[in-house]
């Protein structure tokens, strides 16, 4: 048994995306944030030797696969959201036994926080691990088992209470580790408290510091 990890990305110039975020900074820098923070967000996936790292691409097709090199991809597949991550999920923890999963809106990660939710997983009794965000949401959610589909459609996505619906949802299913609190990155105003936990690492990667500068050109 290993564990794995998908970053659930969407194509910049095949979809729209981050759209408040673009609003508040404009479309260019908006997409450079993006694609920075998804850079940075697989770059602390790749300091945990023994995790298998995905992304999880929302758009089929070669193009789409094209953008995002440098870790084997799944699909998402089509549905809402929460259809989504309960295939990426299913497929992974298949094959692997078990899973997290992550977006790329919170790239100020810390490797020792992830190597906590994979060794909590590691464990042989049902598990399940929640990083929350600081908007009510989460920036991390896994299991070291198969999840039943509706544990992943019951609750609303994008509410103030969607961690704590989903926590809900699943339970039952085994017991819960929660992680540090991340601000996930929606809107302009989400910038700066994310630049304060980026700071907040005792060893940022390269490509974090990257983030870091690019960010402070936005907001600067």
């Amino acid at each position: 048994m290993s564990c794995a990890a998908a970053i659930f990305v969407k194509t910049p110039g095949l979809s729209p995306l981050k759209t408040r975020l673009a609003a508040g900074i404009g479309v260019p820098a908006a997409t450079d944030w993006y694609r920075l923070a998804a850079r940075a967000t697989a770059a602390v996936l790749a300091q945990l030797p023994g995790l298998a790292g995905y992304w999880a691409v929302a758009e089929p097709g070669v193009e789409a696969a094209a953008a995002w090199p440098g870790l084997p991809r799944v699909p998402q597949g089509p549905g809402t959201l929460g259809e989504r991550m309960g295939r990426v999920h299913t497929t992974l923890a298949e094959r692997h036994g078990s899973a997290f999963l992550l977006g790329a809106d919170a790239p100020q990660l810390d490797p020792d926080v992830l190597a906590r939710a994979v060794e909590w997983l590691a464990g042989p009794a049902p598990r399940l691990v929640l990083g929350p965000a600081r908007d009510g949401g989460f920036w991390l959610l896994g299991a070291n088992r198969v999840l039943p589909p509706a544990a992943w459609t019951a609750a609303p996505c994008g509410r103030p209470d969607t961690a704590a619906g989903f926590r809900a949802a699943m339970s039952g299913s085994g017991a819960w580790l929660e992680l540090p609190s991340l601000t996930d990155v929606d809107a302009a105003g989400d910038l700066a408290p994310m630049l304060a936990e980026l700071a907040a690492l005792d060893r940022p990667l390269p490509e974090q510091r990257a983030l870091a500068d690019a960010c402070l050109r936005h907001i600067g």
